[in-house]
């Protein structure tokens, strides 16, 4: 009853191997169509914003050119093509009248909040021992009320380092004797191999000192 011929057993045998066969055939076939590339790239790139302490050392990190370089560049043309928009308020020429500022000729080292006949601010006679020096005048033309608290200049202050150096150099040029331009400091690095250059004595004078006369 349970017995089976070796003809129905091969059929049987041969039907699974065949199924076998064929469920290996389709997954090597689907694996071949559906089979996705990892990307050498991303598709999409995000860029994630730098932190801000990363950019306040960036910016830390760039040098800062001396007020001495720009004024060493300085185009007092452009200075009063800049000084245009101060005209409502200031005279140049020598003995102009005061405006609603002071008359700026000769401006530059002249003493500050002391130009005769001009009602200025009490934060400006406080000052009356400094002079207008290049550093005071590009401060104060910056932000006029962060250098002088209180002042009655109601001038925002003008952006752009180099801007400013033009300008200085037109204030510069409204003078019989134009004071001297502020010369670059030596390094630190620098200073001392001079100090000792300029007390090493000469060695061609020493030479020329041992030599016997003849």
């Amino acid at each position: 009853m349970f017995g089976m011929d070796t003809m129905t057993f091969n059929k049987i045998a041969g039907a699974l191997l065949g199924s076998a066969l064929l469920v290996m055939g389709l997954n090597i076939v689907a694996e071949g169509v559906f089979h996705a590339e990892t990307p050498e790239k991303t598709a999409i790139s995000i860029e994630l914003p730098e932190a801000e302490g990363e950019g306040q050392a960036a910016a830390a990190e760039e040098p800062k050119v001396s007020l001495a370089s720009l004024l060493a560049s300085a185009d007092a043309a452009k200075g009063e093509s800049a000084f245009k928009a101060c005209k409502a308020c200031h005279t140049v020429e020598d003995g102009g009248k005061n405006k609603v500022g002071p008359n700026l000729y000769n401006i530059v080292d002249h003493a500050v909040g002391s130009r005769d006949g001009f009602a200025y601010s009490d934060v400006l006679k406080e000052k009356a021992s400094e002079k207008w020096t290049f550093e005071n005048l590009d401060a104060f033309i910056t932000k006029p009320k962060a250098w002088a608290p209180g002042t009655k200049m109601s001038y925002g202050g003008m952006k752009g380092d180099a801007k400013r150096a033009n300008l200085l150099a037109y204030l510069r040029s409204l003078s019989a004797n134009p004071v001297d331009l502020p010369v670059e400091a030596a390094s630190s690095a620098e200073q001392p191999k001079a100090e000792e250059a300029a007390t090493q004595p000469s060695t061609e004078t020493e030479t020329s000192a041992e030599q016997p006369k003849e």
